[in-house]
């Protein structure tokens, strides 16, 4: 691993999880000494089996954690230079980090529009109208729907989850699972659309996902955890081309990855760590 992490320390990041353990209840180790970096303006992608932990290492980067019992009680994650750990959710919001919740969370009894408003409580400034609009370009069809959001589509309704996440200007968005129960071609137009608002307007991604393959076509650097540990890493090139990936993640659909789990996790783990 050590030439690609090297490359990414030579970028300014503005997300570093140095070394960090997460505890549940007191008792649960989840994560077990995690580091990694968020090179400011990239997509990084984190990828891994079930239980790896890697939601987990998003609600510690959001403050989340402790609606479910749960700490940092290790190591640290640092935002633009400034400690984060075990902070409120809504100071982490205020910061700079929106995160796009697994299962899209969307307000099923509020309209599209009061949705996005949600996505901006924390701002003080005018633009709010404005940037519904420019949410409205990424996502031409949720201008057309004017009912409640529980009558949303799944794919209209992570639409809306990531438009939400845009209203409210962040500097880095946390992204849990976004092709979750989409079909093949609303996952490539959901992805597509990633790409143009971190191109468009700089907002640095981390982005936790099973589709591996769209995963690191999407972002710069991938990092793979097995059992709350970090196991792999490198550029999206080098683990489109690892022998291991190939393998193990991008075989191409879960009925294999069901089979690898089975009967290689020892073979996987012994030898990448």
């Amino acid at each position: 691993m050590g030439d690609a992490v090297q490359n990414t320390e030579t970028r300014e990041s503005i997300l570093s999880i140095n070394n960090i353990e997460v505890v549940y209840d007191e008792v649960i180790l989840v994560l077990r000494g995690i580091s990694l970096e968020v090179p400011k303006g990239e997509i990084v992608t984190l990828l891994g089996p079930n239980g790896a932990g890697k939601s987990t290492t998003l609600k510690a980067v959001s403050g989340l954690l402790k609606t479910e019992d749960g700490e940092v009680t290790k190591g640290s994650i640092m935002f633009k230079g400034e400690a984060i750990s075990n902070r409120d959710p809504d100071d982490i919001v205020r910061r700079g980090i929106f995160q796009v919740m697994e299962g899209r969370r969307i307000i099923e009894d509020m309209t599209v529009v009061e949705n996005l408003r949600l996505g901006a409580y924390t701002r003080r400034d005018r633009g709010i109208r404005d940037d519904i609009d420019r949410v409205f370009n990424y996502f031409p069809r949720l201008k057309e729907r004017t009912g409640l959001a529980g009558y949303l589509s799944g794919g209209e309704q992570q639409m809306l989850a990531i438009g939400r996440a845009v209203m409210a200007r962040p500097e880095m968005i946390l992204l849990d699972e976004p092709s979750m129960g989409l079909s093949p071609l609303l996952v490539k137009e959901v992805f597509g659309i990633i790409r143009n608002i971190n191109q468009e307007q700089g907002i640095t991604m981390l982005l936790v996902e099973q589709n591996a393959n769209m995963a690191l076509h999407c972002a710069s650097y991938g990092y793979v955890m097995e059992s709350g540990k970090i196991a792999l890493d490198g550029t999206s090139e080098e683990l489109l081309n690892n022998e291991d990936m190939k393998e193990f993640y991008l075989s191409g659909g879960d009925k294999d990855r069901k089979s690898f789990k089975n009967l290689k996790s020892y073979k996987r783990r012994k030898r990448w760590m």
